[in-house]
């Protein structure tokens, strides 16, 4: 059993070169990808401003028109279930 101690150790020996190419790739895919989600965003935003646009209502007055009617609705709920007739009164008649 030898007693080898010039540079003996339990880490793999890694070259440089391969690993700066490789976070170079990283870097300039990561760059793609954002131009890439930037480009697809802004062509989403562009299509949706224009659909908006067209549209006979906007979508703020379609809302407050769905508010009141949701508010109308719940009203008359309620008035019909406070001035209802009573589920025994109802049943012997």
């Amino acid at each position: 059993m030898s007693n080898n101690t010039s540079k003996s150790s339990n880490l793999p020996e890694l070259r440089t070169a391969p690993l700066v190419t490789g976070a170079g790739l990283v870097a300039v895919g990561g760059m793609i990808a954002l131009v890439g989600l930037a480009v697809g965003g802004l062509h989403v935003i562009s299509a949706t401003r224009q659909w908006i646009q067209a549209m006979e209502v906007p979508p703020s007055e379609l809302a407050k028109i769905k508010w009141a009617q949701a508010r109308t609705a719940a009203a008359a709920g309620t008035a019909a279930w406070n001035n209802g007739v009573p589920a025994r009164q109802a049943a012997g008649s």
